[in-house]
């Protein structure tokens, strides 16, 4: 892996950022009871966690097992919402694989803040019960052909790992970050190895130097996967409109912003 910049620049705005997907589905988290049981049950799938390893400082690996998830054909860039707490609020993360035969699944939760994401992440146990949602559509890149470049942050490193599950795919991650170490850190622990990390400046000059690598990615055919912050993808999304990248190339989901929920 290689970072580019030196320094750790501290986002106090961004303290919304606090899982591995950010974004939140909240809904109706005030009504307990049977409301929440009935939906819980008509919708949700009953896990457990059977392993969490702390990968890097802020970085979780969650294994979660249900057979509900035995049989199911995973698609990577799916989502899956787990609910937090005892309503029906959740948190969305990118598998970052899939274990059909024996039900069981994996995702990277970046623990970044004090929110209720964060918090779960650092704090599951193993043999916990939990629900969640999906997996379900969210990026569909299964007509991605031939290179494809994941332009994102930290919270994008499970997709990274989810897409390169494919032998002949070839993945690169291009990713804006707080601390190279840890997040190189959490890289090697996935055997990740093409991943560019950026660390952010005051400034915002590690996003010339990430956009200053488009044109020849652009020029070699590479498809785009855009992800992490909304503001970091249209600026990426704007420099590829004036590269002439076709759209059929792109793909973008935002799956956070600051002070917002919701994006997923």
């Amino acid at each position: 892996m290689v970072i580019h910049g030196a320094g750790f620049a501290r986002r106090p705005e961004e303290k919304d950022m606090d899982s591995s997907h950010t974004g939140s589905v909240p809904a109706e988290t005030d009504r307990p009871g049977w409301f929440t049981q009935t939906l819980t049950q008509l919708f949700m799938k009953n896990a457990q966690v059977v392993d969490r390893e702390r990968v890097a400082d802020r970085f979780h690996l969650v294994t979660l097992e249900s057979p509900q998830f035995q049989g199911f054909d995973w698609i990577p860039g799916q989502k899956l919402q787990v609910r937090i707490g005892s309503g029906l609020a959740t948190r969305t993360y990118t598998p970052i694989e899939w274990d059909a035969e024996n039900g069981r699944t994996r995702i990277l939760g970046y623990a970044h803040g004090n929110g209720p994401g964060s918090a779960w992440v650092v704090g599951v146990a193993r043999g916990e019960a939990c629900h969640v949602f999906g997996p379900r559509a969210s990026l569909d890149l299964r007509g991605a052909i031939g290179p494809v470049a994941v332009i994102g942050d930290e919270t994008s490193i499970g997709l990274v790992h989810a897409l390169a599950q494919h032998p002949e795919r070839q993945v690169r991650g291009l990713l804006e970050v707080d601390d190279g170490a840890r997040v190189r850190q959490a890289v090697a622990r996935l055997g990740l190895r093409d991943v560019d990390g950026f660390e952010r400046q005051p400034d915002h000059s590690h996003m010339e130097a990430l956009v200053d690598l488009l044109p020849a990615l652009a020029a070699a055919g590479t498809c785009f996967v855009l992800t992490g912050k909304a503001a970091s993808i249209q600026r990426v999304r704007r420099v590829l409109k004036d590269l002439q990248v076709p759209s059929g190339r792109l793909a973008a989901k935002a799956y956070w912003a600051p002070g917002k929920t919701g994006l997923d």
